[in-house]
């Protein structure tokens, strides 16, 4: 397999300036990148400059440098922002036809060797590519939020991507940081949505059916199985529970459970008004006294906090921290 090798991009693009692409943008300005922001929101400013405040912080209590930032420009048109990139992230509203139409306004003044990443979490690229001048430079980038924390970043290729396009996305994001797994399948929604899709349709029937609150299904993953997740993985986690006859054992004891009718994974409960009541008000009654500038603070620190111990011990996401220093 060819491998990649990381280089920072010398000029960066990000269009579509929400969550995503304000943590995109930090997250290429901490590892000294300039980066042009295409949004036609006017708080477009006053987004990235929060966001980037908080990635500070965050990278501030990491014990990452924060000294050598690159700079940004809020740029007046799609054209004026990818004009002279050597890497443009759209992470514009997760519609098709905008997706299009932005794809298509950013080839008209993109160089034909730049690499376009979409924040897309499910379409597929070769979706995307239809239409395009140059498709073999798309690929799918799909981040976890908070994109400038969270190293992991899935890179798809579509029928018209080049495998050199591909490691040469890879070793983009690499140099920023991150931890870029190529999907070599090309599958809607990708790998990562695909697993937390399986857990919010079961979470959602457990609210639907009375049988736990928003709070409890939370408490149960945060005090659980999420911190196991987060050092261990699903199947490292299940080699462990096999015991000293490792991942065979654990198959042949819990196997046969999949057999048992527990799960509703296959369907959904309708969002009827009640449901989606319900949800809103026991998610206001469990967060709601924080604004959410707050909660993505208390989320940063935390997150930071997990990154420091699995660096101090050589392991899992604090590996590519460790490349960091």
């Amino acid at each position: 397999m060819t491998e990649f090798v990381p280089q920072l991009p010398k000029q960066a693009a990000v269009v579509g300036c929400g969550v995503i692409g304000a943590a995109w943008a930090s997250r290429m300005l901490l590892k000294g990148v300039d980066v042009a922001v295409s949004d036609p929101s006017p708080d477009a400013e006053s987004i990235i400059s929060q966001v980037l405040a908080n990635a500070v912080v965050a990278y501030d209590d990491l014990g990452l440098a924060t000294d050598s930032q690159g700079t940004y420009t809020i740029a007046s048109s799609i054209g004026e922002a990818v004009a002279g990139a050597e890497l443009i992230q759209e992470s514009v509203p997760e519609r098709p036809e905008i997706k299009s139409a932005v794809l298509a306004q950013i080839e008209e003044s993109a160089a034909s060797d730049a690499i376009i990443g979409s924040s897309t979490s499910g379409i597929k690229p070769t979706t995307m590519q239809q239409g395009m001048a140059h498709p073999e430079r798309l690929v799918v980038a799909h981040p976890y939020n908070p994109v400038y924390l969270l190293p992991i970043v899935e890179i798809v290729g579509g029928e018209q991507t080049t495998l050199g396009n591909v490691r040469k996305a890879q070793g983009f994001y690499a140099a920023l940081g991150m931890k870029p797994v190529h999907v070599r399948v090309e599958i809607d929604a990708f790998i990562g949505d695909r697993l937390l899709e399986a857990v919010w349709r079961e979470a959602l029937w457990l609210v639907n059916d009375g049988v736990a609150t928003t709070q409890e299904i939370d408490d149960i993953m945060t005090h659980g199985f999420g911190l196991r997740w987060a050092q261990m993985g699903l199947f490292e986690t299940y080699r462990v529970a096999g015991g000293l006859g490792g991942f065979r054992h654990f198959i042949e004891q819990f196997g046969p459970t999949l057999d048992w009718p527990w799960t509703k994974l296959m369907d959904t409960p309708d969002f009827t008004p009640e449901l989606v009541d319900k949800l809103v008000e026991q998610s206001d009654a469990q967060s709601g006294h924080h604004d959410i500038r707050d909660l993505e603070r208390i989320r940063d620190k935390n997150v930071v906090g997990f990154l420091k111990v699995l660096e101090a011990n050589q392991w899992a996401a604090g590996t590519v921290i460790a490349e960091q220093r």
